[in-house]
Parts: C-alpha cells; sequence; structure tokens
C-alpha cells in the first residue's frame, strides 16, 4: 500500500491571480484542504488555501502560485497527501488505491484477473478488471462486487447477466436487443 493517495487534480487557471481549480477526490470537495499540505507527483509540497466551489470543481490558491500563467502549467497535476492524514475508512469503506491490483476472482473461485483502475464518470462508480481475455469494465456495486477482502488480496465478481452471457455476434458486435437491424 502507497503511504500516498491522491486527493485532486488540477484541471485549470480560475481568474488572473493564480487561482486553481481542482477536481477533488474526497468525500466533500471542501475536504480537500483539511488535510494539511498537498505535493505532486515529482514531491513538491504546497500549502493549499480554499477559496470556494464552483460547477464541480474546488477554487484555491496553492502557495508559491502566484499568476494565470503559473496556474495554467499545473495542468494535470495530481495532489497527493500522506494516508495518515486522512481518515481511516469505515468497516464497509475502503480507498480506490487499496483495490488496484487485487485479484478478482468469480463466485465459483475462478481467476478472472486482477483490479487494474476503479473510476467514477458521475453515473457510479466502475471497477476496471484486466484478465487473459482483456478488460472489462463493471458497476462497482454489492450486487456485482459482493465481497471485498483487502486483508486476502482478493474481490469476488458476481457479472451481469449480460456481461456473463456474452451477448456478442461472432464479429464481436452487440448484438440488437429487439431483433432489429
Amino acid at each position: 500500500m502507497s503511504s500516498l493517495l491522491c486527493v485532486g487534480v488540477i484541471v485549470g487557471a480560475h481568474g488572473v491571480r493564480g487561482a486553481l481549480r481542482i477536481k477533488s477526490f474526497t468525500a466533500q470537495p471542501a475536504d480537500l484542504a483539511a488535510y494539511g499540505p498537498v505535493q505532486d507527483d515529482r514531491g513538491r509540497r504546497f500549502q493549499l488555501t480554499l477559496l470556494g466551489e464552483a460547477k464541480g470543481v474546488v477554487l484555491a490558491k496553492l502557495a508559491g502560485v502566484a499568476d494565470r500563467d503559473a496556474a495554467e502549467a499545473l495542468k494535470g497535476v495530481k495532489l497527493w497527501v500522506e494516508r495518515s492524514a486522512l481518515p481511516k475508512p469505515d468497516e464497509d469503506e475502503f480507498y480506490y488505491s487499496d483495490l488496484v491490483g487485487l485479484a478478482a476472482e468469480s463466485l465459483d473461485g475462478s481467476p478472472m484477473g486482477r483490479v487494474k483502475g476503479v473510476f467514477d464518470f458521475g453515473g457510479g462508480d466502475i471497477i476496471e478488471i484486466s484478465g487473459p481475455e482483456g478488460a472489462v469494465m463493471l458497476p462497482f456495486t454489492r450486487a456485482v462486487v459482493p465481497v471485498v477482502d483487502i486483508a486476502g488480496g482478493r474481490l469476488v465478481i458476481d457479472p451481469p447477466a449480460e456481461i456473463d452471457a456474452g451477448d456478442e455476434d461472432e464479429d464481436g458486435a452487440q448484438a440488437p436487443e429487439d431483433g432489429g437491424e
């Protein structure tokens, strides 16, 4: 397990005085500033000051970023904090990074692959499993992933019927549901 967790990513500048727009990955977006200094992928540490929220992002200042050009140069930079600064997850909660690399197995115990990533595209969490037959993305729900055993290094997958049945024709195209063209 890494000692750092990604809590946000800089998505652009806000205004001309170096303010930033940051997509927060914390449960409450404003908590981004609650865990102390953040650091980037290169290990540079920044004190973050929250300015407010707007349209799905947090507005903030990073110490040392004084103008729009400096803010724009940081676009795409991920912000990390020490795991020890974050609250311990509840019994039925976990950080996405704790899932990456876990073995995925079916209900009968047969291997399916490994967790490659967990994503939130806005319609609910998605888990990506990479296996010998390629990668599959599944809803990350209790129905599809009934067992998450971080200590045991595995999770159990019960794929939805439409995934399990392989509703593809021999060319790999999805078969139409209504039998039409």
